[in-house]
């Protein structure tokens, strides 16, 4: 079996933080959080990352961690561009946002022959979620169906105090395996637990405390790459229709119609490790404090990569 591949989604612009929060320093060494997550990968096995980046941001990205990090792994870049869909469809005049993470790891296709974790840029997930990923896609492959992982976290470990998240709520069998999850794009804190909204406020639903909540952090086989490109024209021809300046392509919605069609099976790694993430500016200084707080630990050392 090939090697797995570490797979970072760093498309996104960060608009509710306001700029490029995904190279955004959190110590005084010049870290970022992706820093933070290729030394938990690297440590547990991950020998190649691939970056997922728009161009306009290429510069910048590898000047802050790209290059850097090229001497300690190696490293692939692809590009998530709003323009990359297929001819027969045509781009909203006014469309800036990309089509979301299943279009994100689409644009991979090219480049990833063996099983590989996803995570997002700007999320912290703790030592214990890269070994799990790790150690899940070393040890399975698809058979009769795909077999997929995903690491999940109880959603309340999941929240930023400074206005909403999107997170993918998931319903988990008895045995671990994902039996379903729906993407609420508009979760946020109340008293110690959450609610969700879908009318911009008016109602607000509670989520069970406890609830698995995914954060963007799957084990795949190659195979997901097909069944994201066999739907996509799918996808846009309804989206286009109802929402074209902000319909995405969400992967975990595609993982829930695998799983639906009886095509795969998503094992569900638990993680009761804190998220931790910048979502809007004023979350930094709480990342900030957490890094610190497991450096004084010995989790990390003070300089990551040496001399950086």
């Amino acid at each position: 079996m090939k090697e797995p591949v570490l797979v970072i989604m760093a498309a996104g612009m960060g608009s509710r933080y306001g700029g490029l929060k995904q190279i955004d320093p959190i110590d005084n060494q010049g870290h970022i959080i992706m820093d933070f997550s290729i030394y938990d990968a690297v440590r547990a096995g991950f020998k190649k990352v691939v970056f997922i980046i728009k161009h306009q941001i290429e510069k910048d990205f590898k000047e802050v961690i790209g290059n850097r990090i090229s001497k300690e792994v190696e490293v692939n870049y692809v590009y998530q561009e709003v323009d990359n869909i297929p001819r027969q469809f045509e781009i909203p005049a006014d469309r800036v946002k990309p089509w979301g993470t299943g279009h994100a790891i689409l644009s991979c296709k090219d480049v990833i022959d063996a099983p590989f974790a996803v995570i997002n840029a700007d999320d912290y997930y703790g030592v214990d979620a890269f070994k799990k990923i790790y150690d899940f896609l070393k040890n399975n492959q698809d058979d009769d169906k795909y077999r997929y992982a995903m690491v999940g976290y109880q959603v309340e470990n999941t929240l930023t105090e400074n206005g909403h998240v999107a997170r993918g709520v998931c319903e988990v069998s008895e045995d671990d395996y994902l039996l379903g999850i729906t993407e609420r794009t508009r979760i946020e804190k109340v008293g110690d637990g959450a609610s969700f909204t879908e009318d911009d406020g008016k109602t607000w639903t509670p989520i069970p405390k406890n609830a698995t909540v995914s954060m963007n952090l799957w084990g795949f086989t190659p195979s997901i790459l097909d069944e994201l490109e066999s739907r996509f024209d799918d996808f846009l021809e309804k989206g286009l229709k109802d929402n074209p300046l902000k319909c995405e392509y969400f992967l975990p919605s595609v993982v829930d119609e695998l799983i639906n069609e009886g095509k795969a099976t998503a094992k569900v790694l638990t993680s009761k490790d804190r998220w931790y993430g910048v979502t809007y500016h004023e979350d930094k200084q709480v990342v900030m404090d957490a890094i610190a707080n497991f450096k004084q630990k010995g989790v990390y050392p003070e300089k990551l990569w040496g001399e950086n």
